[in-house]
């Protein structure tokens, strides 16, 4: 089986899809709020006097203490926001609650946008209560989003489901460790470094609880891992460190390489 190309909305169609929803719902990562977040979204839907509302999921992935100040953080900022995790089915209730509260007992259609592997599918799948969205766990393989659809959330609601989107505003690192699957990466070592130093830099440990390495230097840490793990260049006897630092990328969609950035 053949790798799937990951598929960015472009700005037009996610423009038109906006204009005809009622309300937006925007998925960010908990371990990075503002970094998942898409100014550009947010501008199209006050454009269009759309109203925005915050799903912060992956929540059990971060601090119960740590949630809380995101949401007082946003509150400040008078933005709503909440908090779920489409994985742990936390949080249904209360979305479905601000949904109930954002259509104001009027049949409303929310369009669900975001970076990809914020977990969009997911999210969609916890509100429906059985799995029909495609899900997967790492940008570009099997079961990524490619279309729009709708689904029927409750009586009166409805969700369009979208491709992930990547703002030119958008987080540097999570603008790229987003928008391509780790194979499709022309360069993964740069990327890796620096989330290896993001890590690093929030949770301290992070490097030796996901492999047991204690080095700090990121580069020797793909070294180190790539010895770890066998993967040798068979002609160079060097460490393949292109394919330690896609793993790195890998880790970290799928929680191993864990830490999370506080509120400001």
């Amino acid at each position: 089986m053949g790798k799937a190309t990951v598929q960015l909305a472009d700005w037009r169609s996610l423009a038109r899809i906006i204009k005809r929803s009622d309300g937006i719902l925007e998925v960010l990562d908990a371990r990075d709020p503002l970094g998942t977040r898409s100014p550009r979204v947010e501008e199209m839907a006050r454009a269009f006097d759309k109203k925005v509302l915050l799903v912060i999921n992956k929540s059990d992935l971060i601090p119960r203490s740590v949630a809380k100040a995101w949401l007082e953080y946003f509150s400040s900022h008078n933005v709503n926001a909440v908090l779920v995790s489409s994985l742990k089915g936390y949080g249904k209730g209360t979305l479905k609650a601000e949904l109930k509260r954002m259509s104001q007992d009027n049949v409303s259609t929310f369009c669900v946008v975001g970076y990809p592997k914020t977990g969009k599918s997911s999210l969609i799948n916890m509100l429906k209560g059985y799995k029909s969205a495609p899900v997967s766990k790492v940008p570009g393989s099997w079961g990524y989003t490619k279309s729009y659809t709708v689904y029927r959330v409750a009586s009166n609601i409805y969700i369009i489901d979208t491709p992930g989107t990547i703002p030119v505003e958008g987080d540097e690192l999570e603008s790229v460790i987003r928008g391509k699957s780790p194979e499709e990466l022309y360069d993964p070592v740069k990327p890796a470094m620096f989330l290896l130093e993001r890590a690093m830099k929030y949770n301290t440990n992070s490097v030796v609880e996901a492999y047991g390495i204690v080095e700090r230097d990121p580069y020797r840490i793909l070294e180190e891992l790539a010895a770890k793990r066998m993967w040798i260049y068979k002609s160079t006897h060097e460490p393949n460190v292109e394919e330690a630092a896609r793993a790195v990328i890998r880790d970290y969609h799928r929680g191993k390489l864990w830490f999370f950035v506080p509120p400001p």
